[in-house]
């Protein structure tokens, strides 16, 4: 774990936590539900953030303070990764007007950055100072417009290398993807097919030979949260994946119950929803045999439970 303290915690809202404290995992675990975990926690590391969510208002750029819509003047940030860093100070010197979001992505060839703003415009002054911005910053977008774009952004998972959409999901950091990927396939054990849902753009379909459905990226378009797989569906498939976003997935959690699907491999980012939805599967029959907390938003509140049911 890096120990360096960062020097704007307690002022920037971006963590609730300092990661380098001595006492950050025992203050950490305290926020985990009370569910039976089978394994220790599995800790992330600080500075391996590849992608994060600045905002800006009236010309600032930076984190929220905390409790506060104020903005703290960020250039430097000790929980991403170097390659965010070396392009903030540029980008938070840019001639921002109004108010919205900049998310920031490494990506596998370069840094992609998006702003999402009420505000349907920028400025010519703004164009021309992207412009200007370093080579590293390979896409930059207002809203749904292409402010500049050398190539397409670009993300790996394993060997297999696919376009990054703007705003699509990743993981946090690339560590704890390929931990959770790890143990994706150690469960499903190349059992049968698999099915995965919310897959979003491949990280568990692609390394299981699964099926994946989701509302973008590289599987069936499904909307899971409007139509869910029903139990026929779902009893075409021997496993299932399930990585739903923070709403979590009560109505396929419902139809799952009903299935006679032998295992479900749970992926959850909101230990709330998780829980209800833990609640649903053991209506139907299932059991939790596998639960693992993993840290992989250092700093933050949040955790990522890894889990598997069987019946």
């Amino acid at each position: 774990m890096q120990n360096k303290k960062c020097p704007l915690f307690g002022i920037c809202g971006g963590c609730q936590f300092d990661f380098a404290d001595k006492n950050y995992r025992v203050e950490k675990l305290k926020k985990l539900p009370k569910i039976e975990f089978t394994h220790d926690a599995i800790w992330g590391v600080a500075g391996t953030r590849r992608r994060a969510d600045f905002a800006f208002v009236d010309g600032c750029f930076g984190f929220f303070k905390a409790q506060s819509k104020d903005i703290v003047d960020i250039k430097n940030c000790p929980n991403t990764v170097p390659e965010i860093n070396e392009v903030l100070p540029s980008v938070a010197n840019l001639p921002w007007r109004g108010a919205g979001s900049v998310l920031i992505t490494k990506c596998e060839n370069g840094i992609d950055i998006v702003v999402n703003s009420d505000v349907p415009y920028f400025s010519a002054d703004f164009k021309s100072a992207v412009e200007k911005l370093p080579p590293q910053i390979i896409r930059f977008t207002w809203n749904d417009t292409v402010v500049r774009k050398y190539v397409d952004p670009e993300i790996k998972f394993n060997d297999k290398i696919i376009s990054y959409p703007m705003n699509a999901f990743l993981q946090p950091t690339t560590e704890t993807e390929q931990i959770l990927r790890d143990l994706v396939v150690k469960y499903v054990d190349g059992t049968g097919r698999v099915a995965d849902l919310f897959c979003g753009l491949g990280n568990f379909t692609f390394a299981t030979n699964a099926t994946g459905f989701d509302i973008v990226g590289n599987g069936i378009k499904r909307d899971l949260f409007k139509k869910p797989l029903t139990s026929a569906n779902l009893n075409q498939y021997d496993v299932v994946i399930m990585d739903p976003p923070r709403a979590g997935a009560e109505k396929q959690s419902k139809e799952l119950s009903k299935s006679n699907i032998n295992k479900i491999v749970y992926v959850s980012c909101n230990p709330t929803t998780f829980v209800c939805d833990k609640k649903i599967l053991e209506s139907g029959g299932y059991k939790m045999t596998v639960a693992i907390p993993v840290d992989q938003f250092v700093g933050s509140t949040h955790w990522e439970i890894f889990s598997v049911f069987e019946k």
